[in-house]
């Protein structure tokens, strides 16, 4: 399957005109599995690149499914239709889209990636709440536990934020909720910020964070530094 998709991608942009443009690089898509995501400067480009990787797809006997074919145009743009035609066929035009993971908001902001985030994060040591939290474990237990099988959750994808001020609030708020569930501190009890962090000598969610992406930051120099300039991908 993979062969073949390479195949019809490297069909598709030898006939289209297709990529963005980032600095000196040009990128054409991006492909996990069957998972394609096609990259234009224009929407109106979208259409004869989807038109020419179907009928591709149909001299190997696969099919685009159109149902789960969606366009998305990143930018703040007022005039986009709701739909799109390609073969006969409607293409919704979204908002947002979830690829391997991650939500992707035309706005090209993170703050929505960081809610969705947020919101599977905390339905996770709620499930834990009585058989892990409330147990008789150790706090350094419980944190061990918190960093390896909590923490990871909200941190996928977060290397490619872009934090602003009240995202770092709603950041640290969520970490303190955590925190306080692993200390089994309810709701109306009064204690401040600064002495769950001294409990649980841990950093605040928002550093770890800076220093992942800063490490990242640092491999992808190193890495540019050693590399040619990339042509296409």
């Amino acid at each position: 399957m993979n062969c073949a998709i390479d195949w019809l991608l490297d069909r598709t942009v030898e006939s289209c005109s297709i990529g963005v443009a980032f600095g000196q690089s040009s990128f054409t898509d991006l492909d996990f599995a069957d998972d394609v995501s096609l990259l234009a400067e224009l929407l109106e480009l979208l259409v004869p690149i989807l038109e020419t990787i179907a009928s591709e797809a149909a001299s190997l006997g696969l099919e685009v499914n159109w149902q789960k074919t969606q366009v998305q145009a990143l930018g703040c743009r007022e005039d986009m239709p709701l739909t799109i035609k390609v073969q006969g066929q409607d293409v919704m035009v979204v908002k947002e889209i979830v690829y391997l993971g991650c939500l992707i908001h035309s706005s090209t902001g993170s703050i929505c990636d960081i809610s969705r985030q947020s919101a599977i994060t905390r339905a996770a040591p709620q499930s834990l709440e009585n058989q892990i939290w409330r147990s008789r474990l150790a706090i350094s237990t419980k944190l061990k536990l918190y960093n390896t099988c909590i923490l990871p959750i909200f941190l996928y994808g977060s290397d490619c934020w872009a934090i602003s001020k009240m995202d770092a609030c709603k950041i640290d708020a969520l970490d303190q909720w955590c925190l306080r569930m692993l200390l089994g501190i309810k709701w109306f009890q009064f204690v401040w910020n600064d002495d769950v962090r001294k409990l649980m000598n841990q950093p605040t969610l928002t550093a770890i964070i800076t220093r992942a992406g800063l490490s990242y930051l640092g491999i992808l120099c190193a890495w540019m530094t050693t590399q040619m300039p990339i042509g296409s991908c």
